[in-house]
């Protein structure tokens, strides 16, 4: 077999950058481990940039999030019960959606299907083979091995994915933080506590109201990271979320029975440089953010946007400029979002670390950003997503 753009996972990332080459006419094969089923499984971001909106609805993969997504035009944040809302879109024009990432997943899938791509699910034993050459794919289906000739390999598989793990070690640099604390997440069937996201910080730690409909709420709590969902019953999860709350959300938070429950980890990391011959990362196989920045999903479409628009230009005009500077202009992007989670985690959580110093410090630093437009605008900037370079 040979396509013209192997597609190593079906996330997200991998499905846009098929999606957008199809509709340039280029052609590509995703290949991914897992059912379409687990893929679906997969509890994610909610919180669409402008950018991303504006990706989904021109690229036409838009239509439902746009029927069915919650646009907010404000965030509240809250510190040790006072709060403040950030006006995103009197600040920079723009506003964020909340779509799930599972349902951007679902939209992409089903275009993928009516265009007739090629999509091989639970592939098993996926290998890159002479990614600086004349790359080729293998990978093992019902049994047979098969293989893929292609002109460039895109690694849209995740951190963990078999694509970065075929660049040799010397021929990359990976920048790491983890943190001290996971979050513990619950999905429920109940209205969501407020019209807005709520970013709270408090002395016991970090918690965040958020939501994935009008009727389905996604709450989360700072916790230590060695924590097991086991020890979190809802009653005891709901009294800790109310403590971190201001009075008023408190009040309004409506308890029921968990549907999902899980405990994540918080890091950040990048790899440099994103290419390797002819093999290119994108998505979690390039970068990983803390949540708190909701950066995640729309770095990887801005990424995957980026790779698009270098293969559509080789194609339509031979042109390897964007090939070249695909790795440098997304890495730019990828610091600033890096940046910006850095600093609403440091803001917003409690660190085990702490002293009194630290603390006021977190004080001083949301008293400031309450007095100061500025300080505001620069939260909203990042917030609803900078603008892609070059």
């Amino acid at each position: 077999m040979r396509t013209k753009v192997a597609i190593i996972g079906a996330g997200p990332a991998g499905l846009m950058l098929g999606h957008l080459l199809g509709r340039e006419g280029i052609d590509s094969l995703i290949l991914e481990r897992q059912s379409p089923g687990y893929v679906l499984q997969r509890i994610r971001a909610g919180v669409l940039e402008q950018g991303t909106v504006d990706l989904l609805r021109d690229s036409g993969a838009g239509a439902r999030m746009l029927a069915e997504g919650l646009p907010h035009t404000g965030i509240e944040l809250s510190f040790d019960g006072d709060t403040h809302r950030i006006d995103l879109a009197a600040l920079t024009g723009r506003s964020v959606m909340v779509y799930g990432q599972t349902e951007v997943t679902r939209d992409l899938m089903a275009l993928r299907a009516q265009s007739g791509a090629a999509t091989v699910y639970e592939a098993a034993d996926v290998a890159l083979h002479d990614v600086g050459g004349a790359p080729r794919v293998t990978y093992v289906k019902d049994g047979r091995t098969h293989e893929l000739a292609c002109d460039f390999i895109a690694g849209c598989d995740g951190f963990h994915g078999v694509s970065r793990a075929s660049i040799p070690p010397s021929a990359l640099t990976v920048f790491e933080r983890v943190y001290p604390f996971g979050w513990l997440g619950v999905l429920v069937d109940k209205p969501p506590v407020a019209d807005e996201l709520i970013y709270a910080h408090h002395a016991r730690g970090f918690a965040l109201c958020s939501m994935r409909s009008a009727t389905r709420s996604r709450y989360y709590l700072q916790c230590r990271i060695e924590e097991s969902v086991e020890a979190w019953p809802d009653d005891r999860f709901y009294a800790e979320l109310r403590r971190r709350l201001s009075p008023a959300a408190a009040a309004a938070l409506q308890q029921g029975v968990s549907i999902e429950k899980s405990v994540a980890p918080l890091r950040s990391v990048v790899v440099e440089p994103l290419r390797f011959g002819r093999l290119f990362l994108a998505g979690d196989a390039a970068h990983i953010v803390p949540p708190t920045g909701a950066k995640g999903l729309n770095l990887a479409m801005s990424d995957v946007r980026c790779l698009f628009e270098a293969f559509a230009d080789h194609y339509r005009g031979n042109s390897a400029a964007g090939i070249d500077h695909y790795s440098a202009r997304v890495l730019r992007r990828i610091w600033k979002a890096e940046r910006f989670s850095w600093w609403m985690t440091t803001l917003l959580h409690a660190f085990p670390e702490s002293d009194g110093f630290s603390r006021r410090i977190q004080r001083a630093d949301f008293d400031y950003l309450v007095s100061s437009q500025a300080a505001q605008t620069v939260l909203a900037e990042n917030y609803t997503g900078l603008p892609i370079e070059g």
